[in-house]
Order: structure tokens, then C-alpha cells, then sequence
């Protein structure tokens, strides 16, 4: 296993920045993998890289459950469980809320337009129509079966932290998909798996003093899926840039 960080970070040169730049730029959520094992010890290194994102006064703040095999066909058949009931009865929402609000109360441009583009776009490179509830929900559960990503990862941090903490949590998270991507991974980080906390906690042997931030399906992706073939737009930085003089 690889040791982080090197002897000296200052001095330490970037000898090819544009494996770097392509790292970032490829990583997307995948949303079909192959039924391809990762080694236990690619994970690590992974996640080895990943501890090396920063947080305030380096509280580190995120934990790790990483599910593979029987231990992750359980979760998956339990959360689709839970999702079907949902859909039969939709008053069971309400056993299922999540720790805290991901998305607004009340959504406002240019948010709900990015949002709308993204999931109308998804929708038609699969060709579901608009109404199909049947479709809609499958894709959906699609969600909790990981994808068929042979690993999932579920991240949890202690109640006892601020709001500040989850920007850390975002960085450590970009920096495990950026890892995963120079290794030729792929990932799909998924606020879906919020709503299921009260199963996936226990599950996993999370404590009392846990919460959910997010799940993450990982895998190599399957090129000849067309779900992969899906791209999101992205704002330039000239839109969202302001040069203070």
C-alpha cells in the first residue's frame, strides 16, 4: 500500500497535471457497473488518499462502512423492500425522513432549471416517458441496488459536529472519487440512501451518536451501459466567477 502523504508536500511535484485534470474531469455518476470485484486493497488506498482531505482544525469528521458481498446483498434487498412499500403506500414516507435537509424547502432558479435538465435528460436517454410511474420507480430503486456496483459505502458522521463538518465531508468524499477515478474506478455518490437511515445504521453497526451524509456505489463502470453514455451540463467559470478589484 501506497503511504500519504509524501516526505515533503511542499517541495512534492505534480509531475503530470494532466492525469490529474483527467481524473477530475471523467469522474461522473456512473449508474451501471460491471459485476467486477475491487481489491480490498485498492479500496485502501482509496480511502488511504481520501483521508487526506482537509477540515477544520483537522477534526477528520467522516467514517467509513464499506459493504461488499452477502453483507451488501442484505442491505440492497432490505432497502428495496422498503422502497416498494413506499410506493404502495405513500404514508410510510414519513418513517423514512432523513437526518437533514440535502435540498431546499422551496426551490428557486437557476437551481430547480439545473435540476429539471438533469433529470429530464437521464429520462430520455433511457426512454422513460413522461408519467411512467412504473419505470420511474425502477429507476429509482436502481438507486439501492447500488447500480450492481459490487461495493457500496455509507458515510456517517457524528450528531455532535456542526454544518461546517459536512463541507469537510465534501471534500473528503471528492478526494475518495478522484482516487477511485486515477485507479480506473467509478462512483456514484447518493443522497437517496438518507431516507433509509433507520435501516442502513443498524445494519452496518453504526452507534447512536451517527448520522447519514450519503451512500456512494463504486465499481468499474460498465462502458456498453447507455445510462453511462448520460452527461450533465456544467456553468462555466466565467458565470460563476467575480474578480474583486
Amino acid at each position: 500500500m501506497n503511504h500519504f502523504p509524501p516526505q515533503n508536500q511542499v517541495s512534492t511535484v505534480v509531475a503530470d497535471p494532466a492525469s490529474v485534470d483527467a481524473a477530475i474531469g471523467s469522474r461522473f455518476s456512473a449508474r451501471a457497473y460491471l459485476d467486477k470485484p475491487v481489491d480490498k486493497a485498492v479500496l485502501m488506498e482509496v480511502l488511504e488518499l481520501a483521508g487526506r482531505a482537509p477540515s477544520g482544525t483537522n477534526t477528520q469528521p467522516w467514517k467509513v462502512y464499506v459493504l461488499q458481498g452477502a453483507k451488501r446483498d442484505e442491505l440492497v434487498s432490505k432497502v428495496c423492500a422498503a422502497h416498494d412499500a413506499m410506493a404502495a403506500d405513500p404514508a410510510l414516507a414519513a418513517e423514512y425522513a432523513e437526518a437533514y435537509d440535502y435540498y431546499p424547502e422551496k426551490w428557486v432558479s437557476p437551481y430547480i432549471d439545473r435540476r429539471r435538465e438533469c433529470g429530464f435528460g437521464l429520462y430520455k436517454v433511457l426512454e422513460i416517458g413522461k408519467g411512467d410511474k412504473e419505470r420511474m420507480h425502477a429507476q429509482h430503486q436502481r438507486n439501492f441496488k447500488l447500480f450492481d456496483a459490487p461495493v457500496g459505502l455509507m458515510f456517517t458522521i457524528d450528531k455532535v459536529m456542526g454544518r461546517g463538518s459536512l463541507l469537510d465531508y465534501g471534500m473528503f468524499i471528492q478526494t475518495l472519487m478522484i482516487a477511485a477515478r486515477s485507479r480506473g474506478l467509478h462512483t456514484c455518490p447518493q443522497a437517496a440512501w438518507n431516507n433509509f437511515s433507520k435501516i442502513i445504521l443498524p445494519l452496518v453497526g453504526a452507534g447512536d451518536n451517527e448520522m447519514m451524509v450519503c451512500g456512494m456505489s463504486l465499481g468499474y463502470a460498465d462502458e456498453s451501459a447507455v445510462v453511462n453514455s448520460f452527461q450533465t451540463t456544467r456553468v462555466s467559470a466565467a458565470d460563476f466567477t467575480h474578480f474583486v478589484d
